[in-house]
């Protein structure tokens, strides 16, 4: 029986994946001894991932981290005031579905955004959609997508995200256009989705760094209290790296 029209076809049907295993078990007659179910199973299998694959590539591409970053290398060794077992917690991605938010604090170099982005990475191999951000770069830009009216177009699309990452968290006082966006970002995902903040800047000093103190309260009601905290504390891991 001549093969080729059953390899366009799924080629035709965009089941790449599929024809390509399919062209080499005819090629090395792989499949004798298997039954026609365990043929297809086999093929379908191999269809199934290459799509899961892909998509979870897509998602880490749109997530646009800053490093690679996975929670099998979080460094829970050194002494930096990390629990494990609340992490590992965290780690299940509950809280995605939860829809609370994380806090990281500490100082520069402890491993906050290491630890923001391993979370991240974590949730697009589950399939959530998830967006990092330098926050000051996020206002630069969304003050400059209202000058251009497209400003909700962006706005869209941080809401849509299920996880979302704001790293650098306070390392600029806030302006009128950044106190709106953050109020927009956070009132509109309260409730409904996640948000990851890592920051140099103790929690305390938030209600200054944002200003104005009717929207600073609104913005931190709604963030800290459906937040689990963690405060990392040491020396930099990149001295120790160097060091090293």
């Amino acid at each position: 029986m001549n093969q080729n029209p059953t390899l366009d076809k799924l080629k035709a049907m965009r089941l790449n994946a599929m024809a390509e295993l399919y062209n080499q078990h005819l090629a090395q007659n792989a499949c004798q001894g298997m039954t026609f179910d365990e043929q297809l199973a086999l093929l379908v299998e191999h269809q199934w991932e290459d799509r899961q694959n892909k998509k979870i590539n897509r998602l880490v591409k749109q997530a646009t981290f800053k490093q690679q970053a996975s929670i099998v290398d979080i460094d829970h060794t050194t002494q930096r005031n990390l629990d494990r077992n609340m992490f590992e917690r965290l780690a299940t991605l509950n809280f995605i579905k939860a829809k609370e938010n994380i806090i990281i604090t500490g100082a520069s170099g402890v491993g906050k955004s290491y630890i923001a982005q391993a979370l991240g990475h974590q949730s697009c191999m589950m399939e959530y959609k998830v967006l990092y951000q330098n926050t000051a770069r996020l206002f630069k830009r969304l003050k400059l997508c209202k000058v251009d009216g497209t400003y909700l177009k962006e706005l869209q699309k941080i809401l849509k995200a299920d996880l979302l990452i704001l790293d650098d968290f306070g390392l600029q006082s806030f302006d009128n256009h950044a106190r709106e966006a953050l109020m927009d970002i956070i009132d509109e995902r309260h409730g409904k989705s996640s948000t990851i903040i890592a920051s140099q800047i103790p929690v305390s000093s938030w209600y200054d760094i944002i200003g104005e103190s009717t929207i600073a309260d609104a913005i931190l009601d709604r963030i800290v209290n459906s937040s689990h905290r963690i405060k990392l504390e040491g020396e930099s891991l990149r001295k120790t790296i160097m060091n090293n």
